[in-house]
């Protein structure tokens, strides 16, 4: 892959589509890093009453559209992915874990492709590390986004005055923002 690619699973696509459009297909950095999410995201909105309603917006065009583009992957690492969401989700089970089958697929994905997956999910970051999936929170990437140039301090406070505003801040919200930006949000 000529890019860096990083997958979102749904909830950082949730909270940072709305501001920063178009999130997905842009590059940005030397790095070439390109945002991703899921097909799967797809179908978790359409059968998510919650979701549907406290981010309407998702199925607006604009915002289709820009989640049309999607990891292209050979058949040998489509196989790879699902075996090693069959591990993913054997240990889900095991451990009584709450993580969604798709964050499962997504942190195969992750795992196969050797990428990172941005979540604030706690479970799917406990998980990735244990299974040693490359893993950044929301605000971990807004950071690299800022040092890259991509957005502003200003649009990054935009940002977390919406998850304010929408009540949907990660966990540890405050002070991994103060540890980060070392700033008060």
């Amino acid at each position: 892959m000529p890019e860096s690619p990083i997958l979102l699973d749904s909830n950082s696509y949730f909270r940072l589509a709305k501001s920063i459009h178009p999130l997905l297909n842009i590059k940005f950095g030397k790095s070439e890093y390109y945002l991703y999410v899921l097909p799967h995201l797809e179908r978790e909105f359409a059968t998510n009453q919650r979701l549907n309603t406290k981010f309407w917006w998702v199925n607006e065009p604009q915002y289709k559209e820009n989640r049309q583009k999607r990891l292209s992957i050979t058949v040998k690492e489509k196989m790879r992915i699902e075996i090693t969401a069959d591990i993913l989700l054997d240990h889900k089970r095991q451990n009584g874990l709450e993580i969604s089958n798709i964050d499962i697929v997504c942190l195969a994905y992750g795992k196969i492709l050797n990428i990172p997956v941005v979540t604030d999910d706690v479970e799917m970051r406990e998980v990735a590390d244990e299974f040693e999936i490359l893993n950044n929170k929301t605000l971990e990437l807004m950071l690299l986004m800022y040092e890259c140039r991509h957005i502003t301090i200003k649009k990054i406070q935009e940002i977390v005055a919406y998850w304010e505003h929408i009540n949907d801040k990660p966990a540890n919200f405050r002070s991994d923002f103060m540890k980060l930006f070392g700033m008060k949000p």
